[in-house]
């Protein structure tokens, strides 16, 4: 499936199945039953922005609306419907009981729209004569008051992944009529986090999938045409990332093309981090994030920060759960082969989301009465917090010590290193192999939180055990990872990932029924809860990178993100490191070089990795 899974497919695909069955046994019945009217009639215009560019644009209403309603509004670079769904989506019945006008607008340069998509973010608060994205929400805003009617004076704006980002980035500039916001597994940087990169290191393939798919061809989003069922293989004969514009692109993908040309963290990207001309805060934002998010983790907990900054009506709230990304939007029972124990996207959108859009766009109903409500994974458990992060954790260092074990006592006298052996001709993979396509096949979405048993017997990954907990350690807030360690060669990638251990006679996940045919696949499972990856060149600056002095132990600072999570008793914790994560980060050669993508192939080399007495995960521990 392509990314539309976050955006228009994930929102009708509740509707598609039931209405093929429905179908289906209607074809079988000697008498035909009567066809119930359709729920929304359906309209496209073009609408104009203000440089006279026309925006493909689906208004969906209510069948029969006789009242104004509020707008509810989505921009997207994904395609907007072709017709008016047979039936209510699932993941809009709440919502639709309350009565919206839906819209959906390709964004510029996307399918029916005019212009050029250049996936830009950056906007332009003080050039009056500037387009981009926060112009082109606003005209349309300003054009859909102006002219969808009956219509009740209030907009609200929404969406997952790019509708995120689109969303969010409204806030730059906001309509006066735009009354609510719901930016979801939005984004700010292309540098520092979530789509394109992690702390610089390129996210590799999702630049052959992701990328390509928005900018090969205007009106598709077509899959990368890969010669392996195995990408990993793909990839490692690739050699330099530049030959993937070279000999695929040929300058046809322009962002692929700027990625290779622009490896350090300057104007390019920090031009585009639209979050800097958001002020007093002044529209009611729900941020939503999934802490298994494989795509944008990262982003909305920054919009949430820069607005909390500025927020002195108390108009911002983040929410955050056990989801992969976007699966709130759909059933969301399950985390891979975890289980939940309920729909927990059923209660976020029926509890959460449309009593904010009720409340902020209708006038009706209960104000949020929370700062930071957190779906708490390894209880289960919603929790409502005054502040995120919540007063009260304790910075609390778990140490990695040289025999492999894993405690709160700090190194003993004279503790050593542990190392191993990174080889760039042999990098460790990020998720089982085969190693399939970003969108065709579901493996993508659970590869957070998946079993990392498939790469603890490697040489070249070393782990860290502790003891079974004698009671529940709950963490809450932002978790980080200081290594002291070294290389052999003058540049390298340190992988770190806090694991939550289950015991090996597993039954039940707290809160949840008995689990059947999952029981024997869990036993032992060891369920990642945060990963990130360092790359050394940039550890003393991310805009002037430095070669690494071979055999100097260092410290290597490793953000880890915002969780809240509860290692339950009986549960070990677990530290695995290593210096690749193939072929979701591209191979880092082990030699400086000024730019990785146009490495030569001998600038690949071997190196020794040692992890030193010292190096602890800092962990919020909540007293």
């Amino acid at each position: 499936m392509t990314m539309r899974l976050a955006t228009m497919s994930l929102l009708f695909a509740t509707a598609t199945l039931p209405a093929l069955v429905q179908s289906r046994a209607i074809a079988q019945q000697p008498v035909q039953e009567p066809v119930a009217q359709a729920p929304f009639t359906f309209q496209k215009v073009m609408v104009p922005m203000r440089d006279g560019a026309r925006l493909e644009t689906v208004i969906l209403r209510p069948t029969g609306q006789k009242g104004p309603l509020p707008i509810l509004f989505q921009r997207t670079p994904y395609g907007v419907p072709d017709a008016a769904p047979a039936q209510v989506p699932g993941s809009w019945k709440s919502l639709v009981a309350d009565g919206y006008i839906f819209v959906f607008q390709s964004m510029r340069g996307r399918f029916g729209s005019d212009g050029v998509f250049t996936l830009s973010t950056a906007v332009h608060p003080k050039d009056p004569k500037a387009v981009d994205e926060a112009t082109d929400a606003y005209d349309a805003t300003d054009w859909l008051i102006k002219n969808v009617r009956p219509n009740n004076g209030r907009v609200g704006m929404w969406g997952v992944s790019y509708p995120g980002f689109a969303a969010a980035v409204a806030l730059a500039h906001p309509h006066p009529a735009l009354k609510a916001v719901s930016p979801q597994a939005a984004w700010i940087d292309y540098w520092q986090n979530d789509d394109l990169h992690r702390n610089g290191a390129l996210r590799l393939s999702y630049v052959a999938d992701w990328v390509h798919s928005l900018q090969a061809r205007k009106e598709s989003l077509d899959d990368f045409p890969y010669d392996s069922v195995d990408t990993y293989d793909f990839f490692l004969r690739l050699g330099p990332v530049e030959n993937l514009d070279q000999i695929y692109f040929k300058g046809s993908v322009p962002m692929a093309t700027a990625l290779i040309d622009h490896p350090n963290h300057d104007s390019f990207y920090t031009d585009q981090n639209w979050q800097k001309a958001l002020g007093r805060t002044t529209v009611p934002t729900l941020n939503v994030a999934g802490f298994w998010d494989q795509e944008d983790p990262w982003g909305s907990w920054q919009i949430y920060a820069k607005q909390e900054s500025n927020d002195p009506d108390h108009l911002n709230v983040m929410v955050a759960g056990p989801w992969a990304h976007g699966t709130w939007q759909g059933r969301a029972d399950m985390l891979g082969h975890l289980p939940l124990g309920r729909d927990t996207g059923a209660e976020f959108r029926e509890e959460i989301q449309t009593p904010f859009f009720r409340y902020w766009l209708h006038g009706t109903g209960t104000r949020p009465n929370f700062e930071a409500r957190i779906l708490q994974s390894g209880s289960n458990l919603w929790k409502n917090y005054a502040s995120w992060p919540p007063k009260g954790a304790v910075p609390t260092s778990l140490y990695l010590h040289a025999n492999g074990s894993l405690s709160f006592d700090g190194p003993g006298s004279g503790e050593g290193c542990r190392d191993y052996l990174s080889d760039p001709a042999n990098p460790v993979p990020f998720r089982p192999r085969p190693i399939s396509a970003t969108y065709p096949r579901p493996e993508w979405r659970w590869w957070e939180s998946e079993d990392q048993r498939f790469v603890d017997h490697r040489p070249d990954v070393l782990s860290w055990t502790s003891a079974p907990l004698t009671a529940d350690l709950t963490v809450t807030g932002a978790l980080s990872a200081q290594l002291m360690a070294s290389t052999s060669g003058t540049d390298s990638d340190f992988i770190v990932k806090l694991i939550d251990v289950l015991p090996d006679n597993f039954e039940t996940f707290d809160n949840a029924a008995p689990l059947g045919a999952y029981t024997r696949q869990l036993n032992g499972y060891q369920w990642p809860i945060a990963m990130e990856v360092r790359r050394g060149k940039f550890l003393a600056s991310d805009t002037n990178p430095q070669p690494l002095v071979p055999g100097k132990v260092i410290a290597w600072d490793v953000p880890l993100r915002d969780h809240d999570h509860v290692f339950k008793a009986g549960h070990r914790i677990m530290v695995q490191v290593q210096s690749s994560w193939f072929p979701v980060i591209d191979r880092n050669p082990q030699t400086f070089v000024p730019n990785i993508a146009r490495a030569r192939p001998e600038d690949f080399v071997k190196a020794t990795q040692k992890v030193c007495a010292g190096s602890r995960i800092i962990l919020p521990v909540m007293k």
